[in-house]
């Protein structure tokens, strides 16, 4: 009888994150696959657990996601964690969660911590309807995207190096105007928490006078529709 792939969020700051089932389940897992064996052997002697621990990582996923495979339909129950977050979400995952569902391998994935959910909930903007985007191209394609996003009417959410923070910022400044709306949220639920809130034009030039540090959220507001516009396209109708 076939095993089963187990999706298991992690911390994104707090380890005090973790739910009771997730424990449970790395507990029992026979194996789990870790981003960074060495920054998820923390969490793991945090709550005393024990289980084999392999690595699967971007750089590795393509060679060994046939093994793996191989293993859970050989009865071996496996877990997969990121260093933070959940697998998947701008982190390794799709391409070994694709392939189970391909052969017909049970996976079940663990609801729990996200680094975007409390950035849109916590920034003030509408949040009944967003778009998660991640990481935007760092080149290629980059300047075509954010043109195809300016009409965007929704809430968008982005991750981004705080590297390229302030230059991110200025290029949605230029895309979407630098009074849209805005928040940054850094260093979701750990220690030095942030959430700097403004038009485009204010937090940009926050963060070009404060450095930023840490993990990096951005929630901009979608275009504001025309509600003129709404009203007379319903009355053709």
């Amino acid at each position: 009888m076939a095993g089963i792939l187990y999706i298991v969020p992690t911390p994104v700051g707090n380890l005090e994150d973790m739910t009771f089932r997730a424990v449970r389940v790395l507990k029992e897992a026979d194996v789990i696959l870790a981003e960074d064996t060495r920054t998820s052997s923390v969490l793991l002697q945090r709550y005393d657990i024990h289980a084999k621990l392999w690595s699967h990582h971007k750089f590795n996923e393509h060679q060994t996601v046939e093994l793996i495979k191989e293993r859970i339909l050989g009865g071996m129950n496996v877990a997969l964690i990121s260093d933070a977050g959940t697998p998947g979400i701008s982190d390794p995952g799709f391409l070994l969660v694709r392939t189970c569902v391909s052969e017909g391998i049970e996976v079940q994935t663990l609801p729990g911590a996200t680094a975007c959910v409390p950035a849109v909930v916590s920034s003030g903007l509408p949040c009944d309807r967003f778009c998660f985007e991640g990481f935007l191209p760092v080149k290629k394609g980059r300047q075509t995207l954010l043109g195809e996003l300016a009409g965007e009417t929704r809430t968008m959410v982005f991750y981004e190096s705080p590297y390229r923070l302030v230059k991110t910022l200025e290029q949605f400044a230029v895309f979407f105007g630098p009074d849209r709306r805005c928040s940054v949220a850094r260093e979701i639920s750990k220690i030095h928490e942030e959430h700097r809130r403004g038009t485009l034009a204010e937090v940009s030039d926050w963060f070009r006078e404060h450095e930023p540090k840490g993990e990096i959220v951005i929630v901009v507001a979608g275009r504001e529709i025309d509600k003129k516009h709404l009203k007379d396209s319903k009355i053709e109708e």
